[in-house]
């Protein structure tokens, strides 16, 4: 099956000589959730707009459920729905009337029935004859996702959709995001939060300076790009780190009760026996050992900076 999403050499270079976007290429599976992450400026929301139709591109091409973004403009924006960062919202309208304003802008027969499903989803129900100024920020923002979905997309751009949003709202929002996910809709999220990213998506994209640097599986990027921590609990709390396992370039813990020990997964030996027993020559007495892997976060940040292979 080919990609419901195929982005080939896109390219977006503004008036004043500033290129976004340098040549992507993306290919999105249906029904996949992908994590697009990037630093502020890497050209995110510029690949999003792109694709939506919004911003037109230098070059490239970009096609959606087989259709050409730029010849046949109409089919393609048909499968997408859009939700933005900003929370622009008709204030003094219901949420009701809200969406099902947004179905009839691509030419979709009312369905109240359909609409008012969405809004049980999206946990909006009760307050579908409310007018949108009366909501909060969290609720707002699940409008603009049932706003997105009254046409009945196949695809769903998420550009920061928690952005603002407390951690227990957030944690909805994931529920409500692999709950689409179950119902066959691709999910395209750009976010600042990594926990989001690690919470919620099956494959991660990295874009910085307006190219993609990386695209894998999520569990693989981790599985091959990450570090673990061994953190050895002592006995007895040290001062230093004795001269013998320099070699180590072992960590202090700041209460002097622990020693990390940061490996390669990817390495052949990763030296934890021999450390193993060179404290006991060391004289250093365990009482307990654990291990931690690296985060998605520190693999991002690493990538950002060159500093994974």
């Amino acid at each position: 099956m080919a990609p419901i999403v195929r982005v080939n050499d896109l390219r977006k270079r503004y008036a004043s000589g500033f290129e976004a976007l340098k040549g992507v290429t993306l290919d999105i599976e249906e029904g996949e959730i992908l994590a697009l992450l990037g630093p502020n400026g890497a050209g995110k929301t510029t690949l999003i707009s792109t694709v939506c139709g919004i911003t037109t591109p230098t070059a490239g091409t970009v096609t959606v459920g087989g259709h050409d973004i730029q010849r046949d403009y109409r089919a393609a924006r048909s499968l997408i729905g859009l939700v933005p960062q900003e929370l622009s919202l008709e204030a003094f309208e219901t949420v009701m009337n809200a969406v099902r304003f947004s179905r009839g802008l691509f030419g979709k027969p009312r369905n109240d029935a359909l609409i008012e499903d969405l809004l049980k989803q999206l946990g909006l129900f009760d307050k579908k004859d409310s007018k949108i100024m009366a909501l909060s920020g969290g609720m707002k923002r699940r409008v603009l996702i049932a706003k997105a979905l009254a046409h009945e997309p196949r695809v769903l751009f998420l550009d920061e959709p928690t952005a603002g949003v407390d951690v227990e709202l957030r944690k909805d929002m994931w529920k409500v995001v692999d709950n689409l996910r179950k119902t066959g809709v691709t999910i395209i999220l750009t976010t600042h939060y990594i926990e989001e990213a690690e919470a919620m998506a099956d494959r991660v994209a990295v874009i910085d300076k307006g190219q993609i640097m990386l695209v894998q599986d999520k569990a693989e990027l981790m599985r091959h790009m990450g570090r673990k921590q061994l953190r050895i609990h002592l006995a007895e709390p040290v001062a230093e780190v004795p001269f013998a396992l320099a070699d180590y370039q072992l960590d202090l813990a700041t209460d002097g009760a622990s020693l990390i020990y940061t490996y390669d997964t990817r390495a052949e030996r990763t030296g934890i026996t021999a450390l193993l027993n060179e404290l006991q020559r060391a004289g250093l007495q365990m009482r307990d050992i654990e291990t931690q892997e690296s985060s998605l976060e520190e693999i991002f940040v690493g990538l950002v900076k060159g500093d994974a292979a």
